[in-house]
């Protein structure tokens, strides 16, 4: 997975974050996806996991669940 710049981070849509109210979460690609589950996972909220599954779900629906 390529790291994120902070400059390639703000050019990102809303609709790009698991969490777009937050801007938390960057999911532009499949490896992102997968990775803000994982850390939603080990970090986040019951809340913010059922919001970032959510959201992961609806822009990559063929994405293998673990």
């Amino acid at each position: 997975m390529a790291k994120l710049s902070d400059e390639d981070r703000k050019k990102l849509k809303d609709g790009d974050f698991a969490e777009p109210e937050k801007r938390k979460y960057p999911i532009e690609d499949e490896t992102h996806a997968r990775n803000a589950l994982s850390r939603v996972s080990a970090n986040g909220s019951e809340a913010e996991q059922r919001e970032v599954r959510k959201n992961v779900e609806k822009k990559y629906p063929d994405l293998e669940k673990d």
